[in-house]
């Protein structure tokens, strides 16, 4: 897809890796309808930028929010492309994550999402040529002890994603699924920041993701997966979990230490 003129709009706008690709995708011409569920921070990073897009304030974990954004895409002239990047993480263990943050993880990660994508595939659908990204996690095809929940949520998507960009193969439009390792932004809380520094994981910059993103958009790619060692981890957890569990279970005790601090 040439971007040029393109109408996309981004949820999760105003986060890291929302951001970066908002200002890459207006270097590229695109024309932005950017989503927030905070009116503040929305017209505040729209006005950082160059030109005067488009926003919609709301909530995609609500269906009055979702029926927002849909009528916000419509009085717009449609869309060319939806990216989802709005998301939640909660790190802690299992046991001790109360049933709402339980529910709102899968409800903004996984079923708010889907939901959005099934109101706006008839408009995807009117154009020559679109796009739907889906911006998941390497955590959606390796579960990561203390992120139980979050892997669950990625991990739904991730499928959703592969099944839905078969089932549309013979249409118009394109469906694709990014899976970025950890990413220096404000998603990660100092626990988390915490926890990478003494497994010594390292992060990529929300610059360098979205240009993969943009690239996965420009290219039609169905599945990209970012960061070394992590892509090789995700073919060895396919082909031999056992090794992997072997090597995440060694550091459970780090684990535990951080996700209680």
């Amino acid at each position: 897809m040439q971007l040029a003129n393109k109408r996309i709009l981004v949820t999760g706008a105003t986060g890291g890796i929302g951001s970066a690709l908002c200002r890459q995708l207006e270097k590229a011409g695109a024309k932005l309808l950017l989503n927030s569920h905070n009116g503040n921070q929305l017209d505040r990073f729209q006005t950082s930028l160059d030109l005067n897009h488009d926003i919609v304030v709301a909530d995609i974990s609500s269906t009055e929010g979702r029926l927002e954004i849909v009528e916000a895409c419509k009085q717009n002239g449609g869309i060319d492309a939806l990216i989802n990047l709005a998301g939640i993480m909660d790190f802690a263990m299992f046991e001790s994550q109360p049933p709402e943050i339980i529910e709102k993880t899968l409800l903004v990660n996984t079923l708010a999402p889907i939901q959005l994508i099934n109101l706006l595939l008839p408009l995807l659908q009117q154009r020559t040529e679109s796009a739907i990204i889906n911006v998941g996690s390497t955590f959606g095809s390796i579960g990561h002890p203390g992120f139980s929940v979050y892997c669950a949520s990625k991990a739904a998507i991730k499928t959703f994603s592969e099944a839905l960009a078969r089932e549309l193969a013979d249409s118009k439009v394109r469906v694709s699924y990014v899976a970025p390792r950890a990413t220096d932004t404000k998603f990660n809380t100092d626990k988390v920041n915490a926890l990478n520094a003494a497994l010594g994981n390292k992060a990529d910059s929300p610059d360098y993701v979205a240009a993969q993103i943009i690239k996965v958009l420009e290219t039609g790619e169905t599945c990209r997966y970012l960061g070394w060692p992590e892509k090789l981890f995700i073919r060895i957890n396919a082909l031999l979990p056992g090794m992997v569990s072997k090597a995440l279970v060694k550091n459970l005790n780090i684990i535990k230490q951080h996700a209680g601090s």
